[in-house]
């Protein structure tokens, strides 16, 4: 059975506990998300371990945001473990992305429009004017412009972008919870069946799974429903 298009964000600073969850959703996903919080404690090694733990796909989320020099060196740095996605941050500019592109030509470089943790007020906080919305097209089209061949956007924003860049482009949508799920600390969410339906390629789901008391039945859950799209 095809895995969903899911990513499981492991998001944990222990890489026995992130492997266990890898092991058990991994039949069930296509994707498994290593962030900040285990590649800045192990290394390479957590990229590997989850790898060889789960199989499927990697996605590299460390969101980086620098000089365009600096972006270039540390995505070539990584880019020999063969990541599906790395993550970069739009608002680095068009250059920064250039220079991540150019270093990893065989990754999908994938820029950060907006996080899905921002609402209006904290837009307005950092000096990002217009809505969220406008905000995340604007960036979209900056870093697709630039060679990013994926985005991540909330799922409020994913149809507009989708009209915004056309198709070709992965579009990954944090900020999504099944029905009855805490929102924890998002705010522009959606259910999977609302993300996929909108246009997204790539739903990112982390603690509905692994705060589950079966996280390899709350990926089957998931999968499942989405299959059936209900």
């Amino acid at each position: 059975m095809t895995p969903a298009p899911v990513a499981v964000a492991l998001d944990t600073d222990d890489l026995a506990v992130a492997a266990r969850w890898a092991g058990q959703v991994g039949p069930h996903v296509s994707t498994l998300k290593v962030g900040l919080e285990l590649y800045l404690r192990y290394g390479p090694a957590a990229v590997e371990e989850i790898r060889a733990a789960g199989g499927g796909r990697i996605f590299l989320d460390l969101k980086l945001h620098d000089i365009p020099a600096t972006v270039g060196a540390a995505a070539g740095a990584v880019s020999g473990l063969a990541p599906h996605y790395l993550t970069v941050h739009a608002s680095g500019g068009a250059d920064m992305v250039k220079a991540a592109v150019a270093a990893a030509p065989d990754v999908k470089i994938t820029a950060v429009t907006v996080l899905t943790s921002m609402g209006e007020p904290d837009l307005a906080a950092v000096g990002l004017t217009g809505p969220a919305l406008d905000a995340a097209r604007r960036l979209a089209a900056l870093a697709v412009g630039a060679g990013a061949r994926a985005l991540v956007c909330s799922p409020r924003e994913v149809a507009a972008i989708r009209a915004e860049v056309g198709p070709g482009i992965d579009l990954i949508t944090p900020g999504v919870r099944p029905r009855g799920a805490a929102a924890d600390d998002q705010t522009r969410i959606a259910t999977p069946r609302e993300a996929l339906d909108a246009g997204a390629d790539l739903l990112v789901i982390g603690r509905p799974v692994t705060r589950a008391a079966d996280p390899a039945a709350a990926a089957a859950e998931i999968a499942s429903a989405l299959r059936g799209r209900v």
